[in-house]
């Protein structure tokens, strides 16, 4: 079976660039759409990224916990979320 190629993108990441997308991607209330304006990552590479640096268990906890999350996706958030995932990533960016 082939391997799946890895985008330029996840190639171009720095172990904290790598780093920050996993802390958003654990994070409930930044979305898969603030990951790729901030890291230029797509929610697939994300799922990339989390599955080759994550321990398999953990993984498969944050599948679990990402399916059917409305605050992951902004197109399925309930209008009277006041918050912004915005200023969520922009605390939680790495230093380096």
């Amino acid at each position: 079976m082939p391997r799946l190629k890895t985008s330029v993108a996840i190639k171009k990441l720095s172990a904290g660039d790598i780093s920050a997308v996993i802390q958003m991607a654990w994070e409930d209330r930044t979305t898969f759409e603030t990951i790729m304006e901030r890291m230029g990552v797509s929610e697939s590479e994300v799922i990339k990224i989390m599955r080759s640096e994550l321990k398999p268990d953990s993984f498969k906890l944050w599948r679990k916990r990402m399916k059917g999350k409305a605050t992951k996706h902004r197109a399925l958030r309930s209008p009277e979320m006041k918050f912004s995932d915005h200023a969520i990533a922009d605390h939680r960016r790495a230093n380096c």
